[in-house]
């Protein structure tokens, strides 16, 4: 779980914190989406057991402090894995669509890349 965390994770943060050229391998973009979610659903329990007190209200400070942080990475992270499949940026604004725009997003993120070199660069095994 460590080796998991500090790869997909931290790794990410310190080397693509703001890059949004190349692609991305859907496996390690959906392994930074299960550390950012295993992060979030930790401070949301410990700010549900410490509710209606200070550290209850720390906890949610902290969470949304974390949500913002990560902002720049996951849309990087994002972007990346549109690249991986051939898609521009811009389809990342699909999610502007009420209902089925996360829906698409979340297919589209979830395909099989390209298997060979595009215009975002080369393949990434």
């Amino acid at each position: 779980m460590k080796e998991l965390f500090e790869k997909n994770f931290i790794e990410v943060l310190k080397t693509k914190y703001a890059e949004f050229n190349g692609r991305e391998t859907r496996r390690n973009y959906w392994m930074f989406v299960l550390c950012v979610v295993i992060i979030n659903i930790a401070l949301g329990i410990l700010a549900g057991i410490f509710a209606n007190n200070f550290l209850g209200n720390f906890f949610y400070s902290i969470s949304g402090l974390f949500s913002l942080a990560i902002l720049v990475p996951s849309l990087g992270m994002s972007v990346r894995r549109l690249h991986d499949i051939g898609k521009d940026w811009v389809w990342i604004l699909v999610v502007l669509i009420p209902l089925v725009g996360q829906i698409w997003l979340i297919i589209m993120l979830a395909q099989e890349p390209q298997k060979s070199d595009n215009q975002y660069g080369p393949y990434v095994a």
